[in-house]
């Protein structure tokens, strides 16, 4: 009897060893080149073929190593020395070594590429054996190893790929849809967007993954991607599903979440209403996300505690929004009339969510507010657009989980996404200082008080820290979300089916 039930148990059991991984992508893939290119759906692809020294650990901002089994920092700060993992090789075959890590890193930094940033202060690469890789860099920065372990940092491409198709522009055009990594999966299909397949790297030097195929989609409507899960024709939607039917999801389907850099700020552009503190005060009282979050997120969302994503600094003293609305009515009536524009970064459903409601808050005080979505790349020249709107609502995710990666990409003098082009020496000179800093508490204080002089002199007002949200197939287990990937990055090599 025993036999004929185990039997039957199987007969009912699907197998999945050997099955496929069905995902939509809301936007297509620009480059599956891993240093020429600022892709935000498609890492979780581009970073389960290509592989780095290090990264972050899922779930979490801890950096493990990866390609590199250790390392070792100089007392000075300057000098990187890592240990490589032995017995690897590329998806073609090539043998990887210390020799592979300096081609690949000298052709980020030294070629133009769009990421070449990540190494602008290697001065000096060696590999004085194919196991050891020693960086040497210009000045101290602590941050260097989240440079390091970012999604978007430093890959190893396989030398024979470069040299054979480098056609005098170092194998740029080829490696925009061709792909020779060393990671858990191979690039198998590039079909320009239409679909995208993975196969996995039987050869691959670690685990190995749990699904022979990843097979990506190309879906930009986001209720056709729901159309499909709930048909069983794919097997997640990773990004965009509503948060207000999350509540509502049939059986068959389960919900995965998790801390993210998903902080949603407002900008203030110089000389708008907000330059008057008395103003500024009243409208930080109408809009304090306390309000609203619930409303716009249901449960997956927290209050931003600081003008940096909560995973990535816990302040001491967290902002506070005034609470006094009797108060703020009482000043914008002494004003007089005040009128607000918001630019929408996004036509994401969550940027009007968000902005439908502060407009009404906004309107229980007594301020006239609209909102309207910025054209395409538009928030990038802001501090160019003669007539730009009075604030800008925006995702303020870094592309890396040191302080640093935030201030100096949103706020400082010449932060690239310092959207309005403002400026406050005083709090620079104080991240500045924290740049130089390895003692975390000590670091993130100061961190702490540049925020905090960002947001009292009005350049930029942090509202709420959204949680990765992923809806998927009932039994999908372990999908490997990182707080410092963009959203929806399911990590191909970790996710399974599972009871």
């Amino acid at each position: 009897m025993l036999p004929l039930l185990i039997g039957l148990l199987l007969a009912v059991q699907p197998v999945y060893a050997d099955g496929v991984l069905r995902i939509p992508y809301v936007a297509d893939i620009g480059s599956f080149d891993p240093d020429n290119g600022f892709e935000t759906g498609a890492m979780s692809a581009i970073d389960n073929v290509y592989q780095g020294l290090v990264q972050y650990q899922p779930g979490s901002t801890r950096i493990v190593g990866l390609l590199a089994r250790s390392w070792d920092i100089s007392d000075d700060g300057l000098t990187y020395t890592f240990h490589l993992v032995h017995g690897v090789k590329f998806h073609d075959g090539t043998p990887f070594n210390a020799a592979a890590v300096i081609k690949s890193f000298e052709r980020r930094r030294d070629h133009r590429m769009i990421l070449s940033y990540f190494l602008a202060n290697v001065k000096d690469m060696k590999a004085p054996d194919d196991s050891t890789v020693v960086l040497t860099l210009g000045h101290p920065q602590p941050s260097f190893l989240d440079a390091l372990a970012s999604p978007w940092g430093p890959k190893v491409i396989s030398p024979s790929a470069l040299a054979e198709h480098d056609n005098g522009d170092f194998a740029a055009t080829w490696l925009n849809e061709h792909a020779v990594g060393t990671g858990p999966f191979k690039l198998a299909e590039f079909k320009r967007g239409q679909r995208y397949v993975l196969e996995r790297n039987d050869a691959y030097w670690g685990n190995k993954p749990f699904f022979q195929q990843v097979q990506i989609s190309v879906v930009p409507d986001i209720s056709q991607q729901i159309l499909q899960l709930q048909a069983g024709a794919i097997d997640a939607v990773p990004i965009n599903y509503p948060f207000a039917q999350l509540t509502s999801l049939p059986g068959t389907l389960e919900i995965t979440t998790a801390p993210s850099m998903i902080p949603y700020d407002l900008f203030v552009k110089p000389n708008s209403p907000l330059d008057e503190a008395e103003v500024r005060k009243a409208v930080l009282t109408a809009i304090n996300p306390a309000l609203w979050v619930r409303d716009a997120f249901g449960g997956f969302a927290s209050l931003s505690r600081s003008v940096y994503p909560n995973v990535m600094l816990d302040p001491v003293n967290p902002i506070r929004f005034p609470t006094d609305f009797e108060a703020a009515k009482a000043a914008i009536a002494k004003h007089g009339e005040v009128h607000l524009v918001i630019g929408l970064h996004s036509a994401a459903p969550s940027y009007a969510r968000i902005a439908d409601l502060m407009i009404a808050q906004l309107a229980l005080i007594g301020v006239k507010a609209t909102a309207y979505v910025l054209p395409s790349g538009a928030a990038y020249a802001l501090k160019d657009d003669p007539s730009p709107p009075d604030l800008l609502l925006t995702i303020a995710g870094p592309d890396a989980a040191h302080p640093e990666n935030q201030a100096k990409v949103f706020f400082t003098k010449d932060a690239p996404l310092n959207f309005f082009g403002r400026v406050l020496p005083e709090a620079d000179a104080v991240v500045n200082q924290a740049g130089q800093l390895t003692d975390v508490k000590e670091r993130n204080a100061l961190y702490e008080r540049a925020g905090q002089m960002y947001f009292d002199a009005g350049i930029v007002i942090p509202l709420v820290n959204v949680n990765d949200v992923v809806v998927h197939a009932k039994g999908l287990k372990d999908l490997g979300l990182r707080p410092v990937y963009p959203p929806g990055n399911i990590d191909f090599a970790t996710v399974r089916w599972g009871p």
